[in-house]
């Protein structure tokens, strides 16, 4: 009988991984979550080495992430993640990071699909891998809903797709579409405000070379940031973000 526990792994944050705060970089969160996602899964026996041996791969559909505070720069963090749901076209997988004191810094859920790398449709997860544990707590229970349309263009940006920004699916990486969104907002905005959550509904993939436009819309008195990303050329959307802010204590 399978051992049902959750995966644990310890990060340092190092000087290169913070910003102008100190505090760890957004896209780098992203992909600590990932990391873990990708390492837990692969000791399930259906990771990444699977899935490429299968015509397989695991696409991210939706994130909610919860931040109560950033890890700062030098400290140590533990990743607690593990799947809390398995159904027929998609899992769910959660994530936990504590900091030394075992304090709650940041709860996430995610959902994900397995899709046939050749016609990139979704595939039946029981069908096609072998059976892994599930352990059904949630450290943030989500119904990934819907993200709004942006009402009115308050800001928009484009960006070029670098090759920097492309993972091993050959499109845009999960942790490139928060960091875009994030950098549409007023420098002054920014200056004075922190993220305290994320929603993130992923809809296309992002190719290198392209260039993509962010349409954001920022509700101040709200502290709530709404942003719509597409392909410039063929207008597909390739995600929709909702951020909330804090304002930072002077």
């Amino acid at each position: 009988m399978m051992q049902i526990e959750k995966f644990v792994k310890a990060y340092h944050i190092r000087s290169y991984e913070g910003n102008k705060f100190s505090n760890l970089r957004l896209v780098t969160l992203m992909n600590i979550l990932q990391d873990g996602a990708d390492e837990h899964a692969s000791s399930l026996g259906v990771g990444m080495e699977f899935c490429l041996a299968h015509g397989l791969a695991w696409v991210g559909r939706n994130y909610h992430i919860k931040i109560n505070r950033m890890p700062k720069i030098h400290e140590d963090i533990e990743l607690v993640t593990w799947p809390s749901e398995q159904r027929k076209l998609g899992a769910i997988r959660d994530f936990q990071i504590f900091d030394s004191q075992k304090n709650v810094l940041i709860s996430a859920s995610s959902q994900w699909v397995l899709i046939d790398f050749k016609d990139k449709h979704p595939v039946a997860l029981q069908e096609y891998l072998p059976r892994y544990p599930i352990v059904e707590t949630h450290a943030l229970l989500s119904n990934f809903e819907k993200l709004p349309e942006v009402a009115r263009v308050d800001t928009s940006c484009t960006f070029r797709v670098r090759m920097d920004d492309i993972d091993l699916n050959s499109h845009v990486n999960n942790a490139v579409y928060p960091l875009w969104a994030s950098e549409t907002l007023p420098t002054a905005w920014l200056l004075t405000h922190q993220i305290s959550e994320i929603e993130v509904n992923f809809r296309r993939e992002g190719l290198f070379g392209e260039t993509v436009q962010v349409i954001t819309e920022l509700n101040s008195e709200d502290y709530v940031s709404v942003h719509k990303i597409i392909s410039a050329g063929d207008e597909r959307e390739l995600a929709k973000v909702r951020i909330r802010w804090l304002a930072i204590a002077d």
